[in-house]
Order: C-alpha cells, then structure tokens, then sequence
C-alpha cells in the first residue's frame, strides 16, 4: 500500500514556525538537489572530561534540507507528497553536535553518528576521546513534544540556539485544499491518584496531538478495570460527555483543580484555536481518577507531523558531515576531509530507531552513497514507530503501542503468521549494496517485556533465522535493560525499583546488578576495528532452539528452580509473564509490512496473539546461551530480565522491562531456613579466596574467547578482591573451597 495516497494533515500550528519555514524554504531555494543546503553553527566549546587525554571542542548548530518526494528513496516517508512545498519540495531544520579533537591530527578517522534518546544532549565519552574518534549526534524525531520540543527561533538562521536537546522541524501534510486533516487518535492514562487533571503521556514526554475539538461527546473515554500481559481485557464504564473535559497545562503540568472547579479558561477554545503551553494534553474526570482503574481515550486529533521526514533528516545530516566540503551558502563542513569510516549507534529508542533507519533504507543518500559503514542497535527488540500517521516514537510495547509490525529480523524470512511478505530490515539496503556491518547487542529485559525473540525465530517461532555475514549478535545473559551497577556484595541495598512506562508501579526484587558495560567496551573497540581495519569481531552468541537454550515461557520447559525467595509460581503463568507480540489490526489505510500510513482503528482489534520465546536458565536460574560474562558465571545470586510489579493495576505481572535480583543466601544454614534450592556463598565458594577464585577463572575464560578486554579483566577481578563476598564467614568443615566451588549449580 503506497503511503501517499493516505489523507493528509498539518502540523501543531506553533505562530513563529510556518513563518520560519517559509523562511527556510527561501534561504534554500539556491539548492537543485535534495540534500543540507545550509548549516549554522551557534557554538564551539571546549570538550572536557575526567581522564581525557586528548583536546576536544563539542560543535553545536542547526541544518537546514530539503527532500525531493519524487525520488524513490524517499518514496517510503508517510504523507511526503502532502507536505511539499510550493515548488514540490519538503523541508525541515534539524540540530546537530560534533564532538571533534582540536587538533584534527589526533583523530582515528572514525565518527559515532549517535541517535538521540528522546532528544537527549549526546556526546561520545572520554573512552572515544581518547581514541581519537569523532562524534555526531542529529536529531530525528519530528513530534515536537516532551524533550524533542523546537525552540523559539530555531528555523531563523539568523537566531543563535542554546539548547542541548535534539529536534527537527518537520512539516506536516495537507489535503488537497491546504487543510489539515483530523484523525483519532489514543490515550492512556493509569495510576492517577489526585482529583485534579492528569496528562496524555508517552513514556513521560506528551503524547504530541492536539484535539481537534474541545466537544467530549465527539471523544470516548472509558475505564478499564483490568489488563493481562496477553491482552485479556475487562472492560468497565464509558464516562460520559459532561463527566470530563480536556484542560490546558501550564508548564507542562495538568493542575490540581477538580472537575467542579473548572472554568472555561482552563479548557481548549471551543473555536478551536490553540492556547500556549497546550501540551501535555490534560483531562479532569468528575469526582477524580480512581487509582485501581486505567483511563483510556479515543479523541479526534490534528497537527500530523510528516515524522518520516525526520528520518531522512539523520540520512541527510549524516551523509553531509561525511561528504560535503561546504554548505551552498559556503558554511565549511567542519569535519570535512576527517571521516575514513563511520557507524551510526543508538540505545533502547534509539537502537529502534536504528533498525528503522536501516529497514527504510535510509543508509543510502539522495546521491546513492553510502553514508555509514556500521551500525550498533543496543537493547532494542523492534522498530520505532517514526513513520506513520499519528506516530508515538516515545512509546514503548505496552498494549496498543506500535513497534513490532513488519518484519524485525535482518534476513529476509517468511512472516508466517501474520501472512506478511518476506521481508528483512536489510531488505532494502541488500538491493542497494549499502548495508552496514551491523552489531546488536541485548539482554533478558528484551526478552520479557520487548518482544526481542520474534527477530530471532520469526512469527512462527519454530526456526533458527540465521544470520548474514555482515551482522553479529550477542547476549549479555541475566541482565536489565541497559545492564546494572557491576556491584559485587552479598549485602546489596535494599532500594525500589520503579518500572518503566505509563506509570506501571515498582518492583518486589531488588535491582539487578548484572552489568552490559564490559560487553559494550568490546562492542566499540570491535565496531571500530572492523569499519577501519576489516577485522572480524567475536562469533555472535545468543539462545537458539537447536542448542536448546531457547525454550516456551514456562517454568518447567525454562528449568526454573524452585522455592527462590520471592518469586511465587504465579508469576509464571501466562496472564502475568512474556509481553506477547499482538497481530493488531490498525485497518485499512495502513501498510502492516513497511508500518506506514494511517492507522484508523484506535483501539486496534487483536487479531492474534504471538507468544515470545525465552531462555532457558541453570540450577540457580541465571540464563543460558550467552556470552560468557564474569558475574553470571560466578554469580552472586539470581539475576533476571524480569521483575514483579508490586501494586496497582500490573500487580502480580512483570513490572515491565526492568529486571530483578535475588541474591544468594550467605550460609547454608540461612539458606535453609527459607527452603531455598540455590546453594548459599558459603556452599558454593568456601571463603573469599574461593569467590576470588572462581572470578578470576571466569574473566580469564571470558577473555579468552574475546568476550572481555584485558583493562576489564583486571578490574573485575580487583573488584572481587576488594569485596565482602564471604568475609569473616568461616569454611564449612569437610570440605575444601575447591570442592565447595565444583559443587556449584553450571
């Protein structure tokens, strides 16, 4: 289905950015070709940092493009026809930051092209300074909300911006007479607790639409009294028109006046023009919300931003910094000449942002080239939702938000039950000879809450995808997402844990220690070696069905032990446990392979539910078919992708995609009192020299096969030395720490 035969809308009509854009048009019309036509750069300071070695000076500025919607690169964005401009072309303006040494002579040659999390200030750490590396970070996320929000003036070259965060100004479509179209759009509010209003967010940043109109009988809003992990729902009251309304925030913040107090300053225009400090969107219920009910809403919205445009903004802004020499208006690139090799990197949002760069085809410019020759998607299990009509990309992969429509493996491979075409993210690049050498990283956060096992075995779950030989795959075993503090104790902080999300609640366990930072050092010295030297990084390592390690999510095909202090049986059960991938249906306007056009069933019927594989785990419950990490194979407990949510609506589930942790009795006879089947400390290592033992073994194996550095070796192991791992705990009489160490679960 070609997205730009969809309706078409138009963007939040701020007052200062239709006058600005027009100025942007002006200023680029010097442009023939599709590509940054100009770039202004509005500071240069001294990059500095603890341990730095090498000078470095961050670049901060704005790019203006512009694209040609004719080309068939571009053809893919979402309402791109509708949001030309009079002479046929789409603009934007975008943010940018260089990280560059001062002396260029320093540089390696290599550049980080660093997507953003929700329009956060990125730049590349002390460990790259001193490498030599350069870093880039653009913006690509076109909603204007939350901390991608566009500063005043930020399209007039002539203005000087201060601003950190990441942005793009993007346009949005109009139909054929120049109006903007409405469409409905969702809403979730859970957890309210105060009488006064409560905002329409997205992972804490404004969901970024506007009502169309201020009239609820032409909205629905309607309570939920329950919601599984696997998408059973119980419904319960529709409120109805004069119970609520839509209010204004004011910095950003929805208010404590009730419903009753209300007046009609407080509420959207009724004419339909739109008040300052518009978003978040805020609604206030008669009576107050009820903390043990979700609120959910289906509203008539406009401002449609073109978000697709955002992404070719990073294509552009990237092949401008690799290539140009200079701007049309004779603005030096001021990396120009410096870039042997680069890889373009992102985490959680941003690593989903990445596969949806790559599955687009974005790694080709306008002029055919190449622009990165890697690509390192971190703890990501999808594709963000950045290129369709009404698009979250703060969202996440709770119940009806978009991400894993399409097809989310890198080799093309049969959708099976969703009877989609064969497809791959490297689909489209594969035909193009511009691909990137690819490195994806994740843990058991992924697994259980980000749907990360669909891209491994398909829809079908019943085959191994194999990968191609310009990607590698590893999995950091046992970890949060993101990875935990590295602490090596046996008396851990108790402290919460909040889940992330839509205000989902905290956590039973405490927070998992499991650390990725050791896997991520030798991701980076590997990316580089393999984009400037062609040196192979190590074999790619994760849980298959053929090896056995991957398995259904339940306790007995996963092995779990049990009697873990903490974690009851019902935790397992399917209603509680692995975020499903849910079959939705989004309707007839939109293009459920390429997850583009306009999705007009709001909320989407669920057609089927996908289960997600898991990985089996030891006799302590610590996962199998990893690389080989130092904690998981001297463990100190039970490390997990996975928590328990403790109260309000998600209680008794998993506490979305943070993990947990239960740690190891310290003595056998602590452990006993509790029945627990894992072996204590004091069983499994002897004494502090066992522990330090059995650290050292495990750093060295893992050193070995290439899975750690030689400077994370010696630390890890200094670190088991200078912790209270079993001190002053005396030895079990009759046998020896060696016995003691062999007698531990594997």
């Amino acid at each position: 289905m070609n997205s730009t035969k969809h309706s078409r809308g138009q963007r939040r009509p701020q007052a200062w950015i239709p006058a600005a854009l027009a100025l942007a048009a002006a200023l680029a019309a010097s442009g023939a070709d599709a590509r940054i036509v100009r770039i202004k750069v509005d500071s240069t300071t001294a990059a500095t940092g603890t341990g730095q070695t090498i000078a470095y000076q961050t670049i901060r500025g704005r790019a203006w493009g512009e694209l040609d919607p004719s080309d068939a690169k571009n053809a893919v964005i979402t309402d791109i026809q509708a949001a030309k401009d009079p002479d046929g072309k789409v603009r934007y303006v975008t943010s940018f930051t260089i990280t560059v040494p001062t002396n260029p002579a320093q540089g390696n040659g290599f550049l980080w092209h660093d997507v953003p999390n929700r329009g956060g200030n990125f730049l590349i750490p002390v460990v790259e300074r001193n490498s030599g590396d350069i870093g880039l970070a653009s913006g690509w996320q076109a909603d204007n909300a939350g901390a991608t929000a566009v500063p005043a003036n930020a399209a007039n070259p002539a203005s000087t911006i201060t601003t950190t965060n990441h942005w793009v100004i993007a346009p949005t479509a109009k139909d054929a007479q120049g109006n903007e179209i409405t469409g409905n759009v969702l809403g979730r509010i859970i957890n309210r607790s105060n009488t006064g209003g409560a905002p329409l967010n997205v992972m804490g940043n404004p969901i970024p639409y506007l009502p169309s109109t201020v009239d609820t009988a032409q909205a629905t809003l309607k309570t939920r009294i329950a919601e599984t992990i696997n998408g059973q729902i119980t419904e319960g009251t529709t409120i109805a028109p004069g119970d609520w309304a839509f209010t204004k925030s004011s910095s950003g913040t929805c208010g404590t006046k009730t419903f009753e107090q209300l007046t009609p300053a407080d509420i959207f225009d009724n004419s339909n023009a739109l008040l300052p400090g518009s978003l978040p969107v805020c609604i206030t219920v008669r009576g107050g919300f009820n903390p043990a009910l979700l609120y959910q809403v289906v509203y008539p919205a406009k401002n449609a931003y073109a978000l697709g445009v955002g992404i070719a903004a990073f294509r552009d802004v990237g092949s401008f910094f690799r290539y140009a020499t200079a701007d049309d208006f004779g603005t030096a690139n001021p990396i120009a000449g410096l870039v042997r090799g680069s890889s373009m990197r992102g985490s959680s949002q941003s690593g989903n942002f990445t596969r949806q760069f790559l599955y687009m085809g974005m790694n080709q410019d306008e002029a055919g080239r190449k622009i990165h020759d890697g690509a390192w998607p971190q703890i990501a299990g999808r594709r963000v939702a950045a290129n369709v009509r009404w698009g979250q990309p703060d969202g996440v992969l709770e119940l009806y938000q978009m991400g894993s429509e399409g097809a989310q493996w890198w080799v093309d491979h049969p959708d099976t039950v969703r009877g989609l075409p064969t497809k791959g993210i490297l689909s489209r690049c594969s035909l193009t000879n511009t691909c990137p050498k690819v490195i994806e990283h994740f843990g058991g956060a992924e697994v259980y809450a980000l749907k990360m096992t669909m891209s491994w075995v398909g829809t079908g779950g019943d085959v191994d995808i194999p990968l191609t030989r310009n990607v590698r795959r590893y999995y950091i075993p046992s970890t949060t997402h993101g990875g935990g503090s590295g602490t090596m104790t046996q008396s851990p902080p108790v402290a919460t844990v909040n889940c992330p999300g839509n205000n989902w609640g905290q956590g039973t366990l405490l927070a998992n220690p499991m650390p990725s930072t050791e896997m991520v050092n030798v991701i980076r010295v590997a990316m580089r070696r393999w984009v400037l030297e062609g040196a192979l990084p190590p074999p790619s390592r994760w849980p298959t069905l053929a090896g056995g390690t991957l398995v259904n999510a339940t306790k007995a095909e996963m092995n779990f032990p049990s009697n873990v202090p903490g974690i009851p049986d019902s935790i397992f059960a399917p209603q509680n446990f692995v975020f499903p991938v849910f079959d939705y249906d989004w309707g007839p306007e939109y293009n459920a392979s390429d997850a583009t056009g306009n999705p007009t069933n709001q909320p989407p019927p669920i057609r089927t539910v996908i289960p997600m594989k898991v990985p089996k785990v030891d006799a302590d419950g610590n996962e199998l078919g990893g690389v080989p990490t130092v904690m998981r194979d001297a463990p100190l407990g039970t490390y997990l992708g996975w928590n328990i949510t403790a109260g309000g609506f998600h209680q008794g589930q998993v506490c979305n995609y943070v993990g947990g942790y239960v740690p190891f009795a310290v003595t056998r006879a602590q452990r006993l009192t509790t029945n627990d089947t894992r072996l204590s400390l004091q069983e499994r290592y002897g004494s502090k020299a066992g522990y330090v033992a059995a650290v050292t073994a495990a750093a060295n194996s893992a050193f070995q096969q290439g899975y750690l550095l030689a400077e994370d070796r010696d630390a890890l192991i200094a670190r088991a030395q200078a912790s209270d791992v079993l001190v002053g705990v005396p030895p079990l009489r009759g046998k020896s720490g060696d016995e003691r160490s062999a007698a531990r679960p594997n």
